[in-house]
């Protein structure tokens, strides 16, 4: 097996995980995001509620002591693209509709918003709208001007 067959395989088991802590259910639990939280000396992944309880973490033996400066752009893409795969499982959470899951840096500074689920919507690449506040800007800057 690659290195990255078994991240993959690694981060599936812990979206598992999270599965298994917050299973499907007619009494929902009230978690507005789910932090994950990424390390790239120790490789660890670690995920999080909103009042900061761990849910499940686990070690990317491929991430420890990555030195890229690229680091979270590159795990955030893969990160999204497994998420997506496991849509079955983190669609379909005991956690009151929307929610999401939010990248974090080791220091939990907020990078990039992986999957966000809602009744009626699911957004997995980030931004709704992409461009909407240049637009906004520009539709301003023409009615000031006016």
């Amino acid at each position: 097996m690659n290195t990255i067959e078994q991240t993959t395989q690694q981060i599936e088991r812990f979206i598992h995980k999270i599965g298994q802590k917050f299973p499907a259910c007619d009494e929902c639990d009230i978690v507005t995001d789910i932090h994950v939280c990424a390390n790239q000396d120790t490789g660890e992944l670690l995920a999080y509620d909103d009042n900061e309880n761990e849910i499940t973490r686990c070690v990317i033996e491929q991430w420890i002591g990555n030195t890229d400066d690229n680091f979270y752009d590159r795990i955030t893409l893969q990160l999204r693209k497994i998420f997506k795969r496991e849509a079955e499982i983190v669609d379909h959470l005991g956690i009151l509709k929307p929610y999401s899951f939010v990248l974090e840096s080791d220091e939990r500074m907020p990078i990039a918003e992986l999957y966000l689920a809602d009744d009626d919507t699911v957004i997995i690449d980030g931004d709704l709208m992409p461009g909407l506040d240049k637009d906004f800007d520009d539709f301003l800057s023409k009615l000031m001007q006016e």
